[in-house]
């Protein structure tokens, strides 16, 4: 702990316990984080010390103190190049912590940061090439198609092309081919279908039969 000096008529002075130098009160610099008090100049070095060394949180320079100097409290006093290092050092040490993706584009790439807010936001646009992307799956948006039945598609449903055409089917409620998942519509008729795979499915429910069973087994699939 600094200590003070005190001379008849004379200003305090205050031994700084770094440099062991008697300071003006107005040359001092009072620790928020804890009790400890130090000179400018010995606090300046001391940050620009541990800048150099790649250290964002600048623990205060006090023996054994767990308290750390706080880069508004500094800035008044730290010459300008210390201070840009410093906002620099905390700024990546804060991109360190922030969950990152890419662009899902591939000729954009750019690197994006998901800072979490907003969690039911899922239609987003890249900063960079100003496209369309889901926030959630991190892919390109995909209208038409929610984020829980996007998931579960394979690899090879996920083009654009193919989305389009789901978007397509859920508008048309065209039914699947349970064997060859062919998308079939019905245009006139009963709910039996004969896929061109020559698989037998009632259109309204999807299950497998033929004629006979469907008109037996099926007759609460209205036409």
């Amino acid at each position: 702990m600094a200590q003070e000096e005190d001379s008849p008529g004379e200003s305090s002075l205050i031994i700084c316990d770094i440099c062991v130098e008697a300071k003006e009160t107005d040359e001092m610099f009072g620790n928020q984080t804890c009790d400890h008090s130090f000179c400018s100049d010995c606090v300046t070095k001391h940050v620009a010390t541990k800048i150099e060394q790649s250290i964002a949180v600048v623990p205060c320079p006090g023996l054994n103190c767990k308290g750390v100097l706080e880069i508004d409290a500094c800035r008044s006093m730290l010459p300008k190049n210390v201070l840009d290092k410093w906002d620099d050092a905390l700024c990546e040490a804060l991109l360190l912590t922030v969950p990152k993706f890419y662009c899902p584009f591939k000729d954009c790439s750019a690197m994006l940061l998901d800072d979490n807010e907003g969690e039911g936001i899922r239609e987003s646009e890249c900063p960079f090439c100003h496209r369309l992307f889901c926030a959630r799956c991190h892919v390109p948006w995909h209208p038409g198609v929610e984020c829980e039945v996007f998931q579960t598609l394979n690899e090879d449903e996920r083009a654009k092309e193919d989305l389009l055409v789901r978007e397509l089917v859920n508008e048309k409620k065209w039914s699947r081919c349970p064997q060859c998942k062919f998308y079939v519509e019905k245009t006139e008729g009963c709910m039996h279908i004969i896929c061109r795979c020559q698989f037998g499915f009632c259109y309204a429910c999807g299950k497998q039969c033929s004629k006979r069973e469907w008109m037996s087994a099926h007759s609460g699939c209205q036409q």
